[in-house]
């Protein structure tokens, strides 16, 4: 008898985590209300990311702070890039997305110019970063003939480039390992991340070398969990259960490089040290890993 009991309720969460992946999919009479849910459904929702535990700081034995470059090439990294259409609905974004739309609409109200979050940035600020326009040399001329300003030069004289999805090459990410002593284990938490991508004033020139990205800016994560949780990242497993960016980031389901750790030296990156040597930068990569992975081990004797 319980055993049947378990099934059922098994079977249960599993018929509400489906139709909450594709909230009346299966009822709608016209696409608007693909991904609507009943008042009584919105009413019953409390999902809400799972909340972090109180750390006191007597409690942490050890700790570590680091910096990963997260490549989107890497295909373990992809939920991360894809979708770059703009064209399939509210729910299908790429991260870059989310954090750009929550950001014009006010849901993130604060951004930062550098991982240490000691400088705010607006998106008037971010203009010139996200965002370039290029009068063409027939422009120019255009403009000395006719004697007219750049408010009054047609639309063709005109280049306009905007970074999008597409051009988001890699993430960084801000993290702290910590050893707590009260539970024994090693931890990892996320302070902050940073799309970036190469200087729009030449990502389309032929020949110049974009492949370091910038950072365009940086967003304390904690402070936009409850966004992240509410968008939702492919599964490419199961369409019926998309993962949510807050869990996909937290859980570590993405492949990232340490390009930098906190030391003595102003937490030089890796590059300042090891320059031109992309082997030993990655092995020296590994090394601060294993460094901090040794550490928990460290702490056990058999």
């Amino acid at each position: 008898m319980k055993i049947k009991n378990i099934l059922n309720v098994g079977l249960a969460l599993f018929a509400a985590n489906a139709m909450f992946a594709q909230a009346n999919v299966l009822n709608a009479k016209i696409p608007e209300e693909i991904g609507m849910k009943t008042e009584a459904e919105l009413l019953l929702d409390n999902d809400k990311p799972l909340e972090y535990g109180y750390v006191g700081d007597r409690d942490i034995l050890f700790s570590k702070m680091t910096w990963e470059k997260v490549v989107l090439d890497e295909r373990v990294n992809f939920p991360l890039y894809f979708p770059i259409e703009e064209n399939l609905g509210d729910d299908r974004k790429s991260l870059y997305k989310v954090l750009k739309d929550n950001m014009e609409s006010g849901m993130i109200s604060k951004v930062y110019a550098d991982s240490y979050f000691t400088e705010e940035r607006t998106l008037k600020d971010l203009e010139a970063s996200l965002m370039m326009t290029r009068i063409t040399d027939a422009g120019i001329d255009y403009m000395n003939e006719n004697g007219v300003s750049e408010d009054q030069l047609p639309e063709e004289y005109v280049i306009r480039r905007e970074i999008g999805p597409a051009d988001i090459n890699s993430y960084l990410i801000k993290g702290l390992w910590y050893f707590d002593k009260r539970q024994g284990e090693l931890k990892y938490r996320i302070l902050g991340i940073a799309p970036a991508a190469p200087d729009v004033n030449f990502i389309d020139e032929e020949g110049s070398d974009n492949s370091e990205p910038i950072p365009m800016f940086w967003v304390f994560f904690p402070e936009v969990r409850d966004i992240l949780h509410e968008a939702k990242a492919f599964n490419n497993k199961n369409s019926a259960s998309p993962i949510s960016f807050d869990h996909l980031l937290n859980s570590r389901r993405f492949h990232g490089l340490i390009y930098k750790e906190e030391n003595v030296y102003g937490d030089r990156e890796v590059k300042e040290y090891i320059a031109e040597n992309a082997l030993m930068q990655l092995l020296e990569s590994d090394r601060i890993k294993d460094k901090i992975r040794n550490f928990e081990q460290d702490m056990w004797s058999y």
